[in-house]
């Protein structure tokens, strides 16, 4: 197991709760004797701190961890910067479901000691990298540790494009998009969209159709290796957009080619010992849960 030494920490901005747990962890780790950065734009919310602070991809370069104290969004964010230098990033709670975020507030103490004494597990989560073409020329990319997602931006309608994985031919579609997730993602907006739930273990990408207009197009689940590949239809009325983790990366026009591919790079995420995939399962979609109750 590793040892830490630098710590960084990212919190949510715009939230008390967020700050009380900072300047709880700060207490704790500055008592253990552990270096602390701040993130300089969660150091904002924390006046007169008294701790080193660095950018968030600086943060990656000099800490040994990096804890996250937020929710999955915070989480995402943190994972597309992060995973470049392959730092361990650990999650603390403060939002809704907490996919991601897995340590209670109120255990911080304690469970964050059990992972600076080496009681933890880490996981590796693969990201998504897109690119846009426009007639041969590179308009726009963006990363993704959760989905990327063609829809129609505000308009409300079908938009049509064709859908290619591995340069084969899949099909033609009018629909209301497309989710294409990792199995990070698999729990999120493409489960919404009726998705599979795919266990984070799997080497898979999911591709999930919005509201199709045929009733037998249903989620296609392909290996993670795959190139995906999305032709925006020559007759859309409307421009879609290319959003990776809930962000518009690029207004895309009839005729562009949307590609969709694993990224090189990986998300290290720490778990305290113990961590039960089912159980989160359970306790944030609220499956029933009898055995051994």
């Amino acid at each position: 197991m590793a040892s830490f030494k630098n710590i960084g920490l990212i919190g949510r901005l715009g939230s008390a709760s967020v700050v009380e747990t900072l300047k709880r962890l700060i207490r704790f780790l500055n008592d253990r004797s552990y270096h602390v950065i701040l993130e300089d734009r969660t150091a904002t919310v924390l006046l007169d701190h008294g701790q080193q602070e660095a950018s968030r991809r600086l943060l990656g370069e000099i800490c040994d961890l990096v804890i996250v104290v937020g929710g999955d969004g915070s989480m995402l964010g943190a994972g597309r910067v992060l995973c470049h230098s392959g730092t361990p990033v650990l999650g603390i709670n403060r939002g809704r479901l907490g996919f991601l975020t897995d340590i209670s507030p109120n255990e911080v103490e304690e469970r964050v000691g059990d992972v600076l004494d080496g009681e933890y597990e880490i996981e590796e989560r693969f990201l998504l990298d897109t690119e846009v073409f426009r007639e041969g020329s590179l308009v726009g990319t963006g990363e993704s540790l959760n989905d990327v997602v063609i829809h129609p931006g505000k308009a409300v309608r079908m938009i049509e494009f064709e859908l290619f994985v591995n340069e084969q031919f899949v099909y033609s579609q009018r629909s209301d998009g497309l989710i294409i997730a990792t199995p990070t993602g698999s729990t999120a907006y493409a489960l919404s969209g009726g998705g599979p739930i795919v266990h984070p273990k799997l080497d898979a990408i999911t591709l999930v159709p919005m509201f199709p207009h045929t009733l037998s197009s249903r989620p296609i689940v392909v290996d993670a290796a795959s190139e995906i590949m999305v032709h925006i239809g020559e007759t859309n009325e409307t421009y879609p957009h290319v959003s990776c983790d809930g962000q518009t990366q690029v207004v895309s026009k009839p005729g562009d080619i949307v590609h969709v591919r694993r990224k090189p790079q990986k998300l290290m995420l720490i778990h305290p010992r113990g961590h039960n995939y089912f159980e989160i399962c359970r306790s944030k979609l609220g499956w029933s849960s009898r055995l051994g109750e």
